[in-house]
Order: structure tokens, then C-alpha cells, then sequence
């Protein structure tokens, strides 16, 4: 799986837990906001100039979120983050991996 989809599917789980616990959304199904966040953020993935050698979002030097929706996937980040371990604990520990170690591709 190259960097785009394994952030797709790291934010994708971020989002979706986020939205269960503070908008008690059910069955997987992610409220309006959450849906919009996921889906600007997968564009905004998709769009990346870094393609494949992307590095995190946090250490990047192009912001290319709007300011506002920035700000959303921060606190989305903030709240899911710490959480990551114990709901998807290999995909947290990959992409701790990769951010610790950028050189240690897939």
C-alpha cells in the first residue's frame, strides 16, 4: 500500500472515530461534517504535489487545507490520535513508524 492510500485509511479511521464519540454516529456511518471533512481531506490527499514521498501534513511546508478545515482536522487529529493505539493499533504504530523514521517506506 503506497503513503496516499495508508493516509486515506489512517484519517478515514480518525474521522470515523471521532464522529462515533462526540457525534454519536452509529453503524459507521459518519454524520454531514464528518463526511465533508473526510471527503475534502481524501481530495486534498489525492491533489498532494509530494505524491508517494509525502511527508506528514504536521511537517509540510504547503498548507493546502482551508484555514477553517484545517482547523477541524486538527481537533479530529487531537481526539483520535492518543485513541489510535488501542481501536487500530497496527495502523497506529505504522504510522508512528513512519513519522518517526520517513526513510522507512510502506
Amino acid at each position: 500500500m503506497g503513503n496516499i492510500a495508508h493516509e486515506k485509511r489512517v484519517v478515514s479511521y480518525m474521522i470515523s472515530l471521532y464522529c462515533r464519540k462526540n457525534h454519536q454516529s452509529t453503524s459507521g456511518v459518519l454524520c454531514e461534517n464528518c463526511m465533508e471533512l473526510k471527503l475534502y481531506a481524501f481530495e486534498r490527499l489525492s491533489k498532494c504535489v509530494f505524491a508517494e514521498n509525502k511527508p506528514s501534513c504536521r511537517e509540510c511546508k504547503i498548507h493546502c487545507y482551508k484555514p477553517e478545515l484545517r482547523t477541524q482536522i486538527r481537533t479530529v487529529m487531537r481526539y483520535s490520535g492518543p485513541k489510535m493505539i488501542i481501536y487500530f493499533p497496527i495502523d497506529f504504530i505504522r504510522h508512528l513508524i513512519k513519522s518517526t523514521y520517513p526513510f522507512c517506506a510502506s
